[in-house]
């Protein structure tokens, strides 16, 4: 068994779990703790709690020890330092005219590093004042990008509703938000009321979404025909939080109903369950035609093959002498005529007509000669 305790190092930041191992901690204690930046002061979320050792996170890291006075006195110096370092680091941005705009700078428990947070709309090269800030602090200087969300969970601030951001103080992370959920709570949509001090969607546009789905399921949606009282109408608005309906009466009239009084107008036009169906022509399944069920050529009878063999047969027969028909794949074969059937076909021949023989032109003869 292993003992996981949950940590956290801002007052709404992330929780991390780290292995406790023999210290009683309880919630709200500063602690000293291992982490991949060095050392850290942090504060218990919850009491240490027991967990097989297969199931441990991975990676997981150790509290070296119980915080003492000269450890929180040792991080409010580094609070007073990270205000000089803020001023400085700002200054330099504006003697270069860089095109970024510093959030907050930040020391480590052990002062071997300063990370400064900064917003930017795309890349900056800030390696020339990586420069400055190192020869000035002579220590190890980091600049961290990050986006408007996070930049207000640094700062802090007053919400539209009057109180501090949800981001500052107890969300730990940023859930997806979009206008879908503003159209299904009925809220307007004016980037004014809907948009937070980061200038995106309101974080807790989120928190009632799933509430307001599962109740408009339960009622009728605008434009649909209801009967009220013996009274047919049309719905023109709901009232998702009360669960009521307001309906458009055929006599112009607008009352609202509760969900619960409403009934379809469908159903009024839908045959009791009582009345038996309509008797259908039964539906007949034809067997499909498969290879094996084609009726397969007979062999033909020994007589029949001497009579085509013969040619006496005269329906369908090929005259001797005449070429078969070409198949895919072969050439085609000229048949030899039968002898035996000669004399009957030399009588359908037709006589061949003499030719005449040409009238050669009468040659000339010289004059002397005689014939």
């Amino acid at each position: 068994m292993i003992r996981i305790v949950s940590i956290k190092f801002r007052k709404a930041g992330k929780q991390y779990h780290f292995n406790a191992g023999q210290l009683e901690l309880s919630s709200g204690q500063s602690v000293i703790v291992e982490t991949d930046r060095g050392r850290a002061l942090g504060c218990v979320v919850a009491p240490p709690r027991e967990k097989p050792e297969d199931q441990a996170p991975e990676n997981l890291k150790n509290v070296v020890r119980i915080a003492s006075d000269e450890d929180i006195a040792l991080a409010e110096n580094s609070v007073t330092k990270e205000r000089e370092a803020f001023s400085f680091c700002l200054e330099r941005i504006k003697s270069r005219q860089m095109d970024m705009k510093l959030v907050r700078a930040e020391y480590l428990f052990d002062g071997s590093k300063i990370i400064f947070y900064f917003t930017a709309d795309g890349r900056v090269d800030f390696r020339e004042l990586v420069k400055d800030l190192a020869h000035y602090f002579h220590t190890r200087i980091e600049m961290r990008q990050i986006g408007v969300r996070d930049e207000a969970k640094l700062i802090g601030g007053i919400g539209i509703c009057g109180r501090a951001l949800c981001c500052c103080t107890f969300l730990t992370d940023f859930a997806p938000v979009s206008v879908k959920m503003a159209k299904e709570q009925g809220l307007a949509l004016n980037p004014n009321k809907i948009s937070g001090q980061c200038g995106r969607l309101l974080c807790c546009l989120n928190y009632e979404y799933k509430t307001y789905l599962s109740l408009k399921q339960r009622m009728p949606k605008c434009g649909r025909r209801v009967r009220v009282e013996n009274q047919e109408g049309e719905v023109i608005g709901q009232n998702v939080l009360d669960q009521s309906v307001t309906v458009k009466l055929d006599e112009n009239q607008r009352i609202n109903v509760p969900v619960d009084k409403l009934q379809t107008a469908e159903n009024q036009t839908k045959p009791a369950a009582s009345e038996e169906p309509s008797p259908t022509r039964p539906r007949v399944r034809v067997p499909s035609r498969s290879r094996k069920s084609v009726p397969t050529k007979e062999p033909l009878a020994p007589a029949k093959v001497e009579a085509e063999k013969e040619g006496q047969d005269k329906q369908g027969q090929e005259k001797p002498g005449k070429p078969t028909p070409k198949r895919r794949g072969q050439k085609p074969v000229q048949r030899e005529a039968n002898p035996a059937s000669e004399g009957d076909q030399s009588a359908r021949k037709r006589p061949r007509r003499k030719s005449r023989p040409k009238q050669r032109p009468p040659q000339n003869t010289p004059s002397g000669d005689k014939q």
